[in-house]
């Protein structure tokens, strides 16, 4: 009995020094398309309160980022990321930390996106809220996204070099607004 007492009490303190208790949440929108929910996790314990100051307007990108960054990197150190290395981690709090600035210093011209894409891109939203690959249907709205300002746009092949492919340009913002609203409704 003391064994499962000593255990759980471990089991607590571990989670308390973790897990911020105010931390902002990591947008899965904003990670990079190759970090798995369990690096996104490991960085939100790491960088959330950082995130919550840049939300609060009281860090700017780079300080937030160099703060994220050597915690980042004394985790790795320290064995803390279960065995993420820095290159992985580091990616997802920059990403969140852009975005959390973008929001902050341009909050209509998200809420603007928002209300356009969900227009542009309802029949896209739908079919993912009724099952549709995630994947494909970001392709779509992406594709949907460019040919909203140039109709004549269509999707190059895998294999061509981009720096041929003539891309309109668009906010990269819309493109953050479009995955939020794929990810809400998956």
């Amino acid at each position: 009995m003391k064994r499962l007492i000593t255990f759980v009490t471990a089991m607590v303190i571990t989670a308390a020094s973790v897990i911020s208790a105010h931390a902002a949440e990591i947008p899965f929108e904003s990670a990079p398309e190759n970090a798995t929910a369990e690096q996104i996790y490991i960085v939100q314990n790491l960088v959330g309160d950082i995130l919550d100051e840049v939300e609060a307007g009281n860090l700017g990108y780079g300080l937030a980022s160099g703060y994220a960054n050597a915690r980042i990197r004394e985790a790795v150190i320290a064995g803390q990321t279960n065995g993420h290395g820095y290159g992985e981690l580091s990616p997802i709090s920059q990403n969140a930390i852009r975005n959390a600035m973008d929001i902050l210093l341009r909050p209509d011209v998200y809420a603007q996106y928002e209300a356009y894409l969900k227009v542009l891109i309802a029949d896209i939203i739908s079919d993912v809220a009724n099952g549709r690959d995630y994947t494909e249907a970001r392709k779509e709205a992406y594709t949907k996204i460019y040919q909203s300002v140039d109709p004549s746009y269509t999707p190059r092949e895998i294999g061509t070099d981009w720096c041929y492919v003539d891309v309109p340009p668009v906010d990269s913002a819309m493109f953050t607004v479009a995955r939020k609203l794929l990810l809400q409704n998956r």
